[in-house]
């Protein structure tokens, strides 16, 4: 696959995972895959289980301020890889995504995030 399509590719991906939140749960699973990985500081969590999991979690934790504040800062997609960094301060100050997509699913992502 040449460079442009894989761009291509990851971008659809990458700006399908950012619109999935405002749709919730199932809607950002689609992303993901039975091989997908997520990686943090604290645990890998594999499996659609695991990161069903991890995103409710996630969506449980989140007011509705941190929607409002949240705020993309930088995005960049290259190939195979996306990354972003973003805010929602005062929650976060600062986090980063990876996203390493292949096939049209999430195979492997990182995230990190300051906390306030």
């Amino acid at each position: 696959m040449s460079t442009t399509l894989s761009t291509d590719a990851t971008a659809q991906v990458f700006d399908h995972h950012l619109g999935a939140f405002a749709k919730g749960l199932d809607e950002l699973l689609r992303d993901y895959d039975d091989d997908s990985v997520i990686v943090t500081p604290a645990k890998a969590y594999r499996g659609t289980g695991e990161i069903r999991a991890f995103f409710a979690a996630f969506l449980e934790s989140a007011k509705p301020a941190f929607w409002e504040a949240f705020n993309v800062t930088s995005k960049s997609i290259e190939g195979d890889v996306a990354y972003l960094v973003w805010e929602a301060k005062p929650f976060v100050p600062m986090a980063t995504d990876t996203l390493y997509v292949k096939d049209g699913k999430i195979a492997v992502q990182t995230f990190t995030a300051l906390s306030a």
